[in-house]
Parts: structure tokens; sequence; C-alpha cells
């Protein structure tokens, strides 16, 4: 995964490549789906959630330019693998997940690995979390019709975004660096994530 996957598509991070060498990805995907956990495709989790391709994860988490003293805050927790990688390269990570089967089952296995700087929370995640922000990055795993402000507000000053955002079948990965000067924008990469479903994002009744 990492040499074939990840370093040939340009994931330079050594940090990045480092944790997702160390995450054992096949303990967050259910056991008859274990043989095809490290596969480059994203793989069901139950609840119509997905566990995102192994690239998406590490460019994600690329984009967020981690040194190691950040506070993070991730939206949809899901498998609770990428919480896994961000608890290996930032300091505190906040995942808001709200569908609570998911959020306990994530909970459990992030407690029994002992990834102890990781907090789960079941929210609506288009909310953020404004009860422990500001963060230094924000990390949306889901698609969003739009830019929720709340985000933006809840960054630190040279905090960073990365969320995608477009239609329910297609996205565009940004990543978005807060400035005292206000936002800076740029485009990573076309994807295709799950809905982001909450006030601030798509409606149950627009997905079912």
């Amino acid at each position: 995964m990492i040499e074939a996957q990840l370093k040939t598509r340009g994931i330079k991070d050594e940090r990045v490549l480092a944790a997702m060498q160390e995450v054992p990805r096949h303990l967050f995907v259910e056991e008859y789906l274990q043989d095809r956990a490290y596969d480059d495709c994203a793989l069901p989790i139950g609840e119509g959630q997905t566990i995102s391709q192994p690239y998406m994860v590490a460019i994600m988490t690329e984009l967020l330019e981690l040194k190691g003293n950040e506070k993070v805050l991730e939206i949809g927790t899901g498998s609770g693998y990428q919480s896994a990688v961000l608890s290996m390269l930032a300091s505190e990570v906040y995942t808001v997940e709200r569908l609570q089967p998911l959020a306990s089952k994530a909970k459990k296995l992030l407690d029994d690995l002992e990834y102890e700087n990781v907090h789960v929370i079941v929210s609506d995640g288009t909310l953020g979390l404004p009860e422990h922000a500001p963060f230094d990055g924000i990390i949306v795993t889901a698609g969003a019709p739009g830019f929720p402000h709340q985000y933006a507000e809840q960054l630190n000053t040279d905090g960073i975004l990365v969320i995608p955002v477009g239609s329910r079948y297609s996205q565009v990965l940004y990543q978005m660096k807060k400035t005292y000067s206000g936002i800076a924008k740029s485009v990573s990469t076309s994807c295709v994530f799950v809905p982001l479903i909450g006030k601030d994002g798509w409606s149950v009744e627009d997905i079912y």
C-alpha cells in the first residue's frame, strides 16, 4: 500500500507515510473484508458509510500539514481509521460522528488500540465543535454541498481546512488556509465521498 498506492502518487510527507505504515487498517474493517483492507479502494463499514481509499486518507492528511503539536477536528469518524492516523501526527484529535453505532464501535476500537489522544463525540458535524474550538486543522471526510462557515470560524489563524465540496456524486477536494487577510483556497483533486448530512450539509431527505 505505501509503495504502490501512496509514494507512486506523490505522497511525500514521511510522517504521514510512517503513520499509515503503522496503523493496522485491517482492524478497522469487518472481518470478512480484512483480506481487502489494503486494496486501492473504499470499503463498506455499515450504516451506509465507508472507510476511505488509502490514497485519499493520505492526501487529505498531508494537506493538513501537521507538525505534531496541533489540535485537529475530524468531521465523520466512520470506522475510526482516519482518526487513528491523525492521532499519530497531532497532539489532540476530536472526531465527530452523527451515527451512534459507528461512533461507539470506533471509540471501542480506538480505546482498545490505545489511541489515547482521540476524543469521539456524537453530534451534527456540519456545526463543527465550537465548545472545543479553535482548531489548528479541520478535516471533513464526507462530501459537502458548500463550505459551512462554522469551520472557518473555528479555525485558528494559520489553521487549515481540508474538505470535499460538490454534488452528491462528485466533489473537488479543497485545502483552505485561514490567514489574517482571509481564506486562501486551493484545489487538490477530484474525489467521491458519502454525503455530509446535517443542518449545514445535505438533508436526510436529499439523500433518501
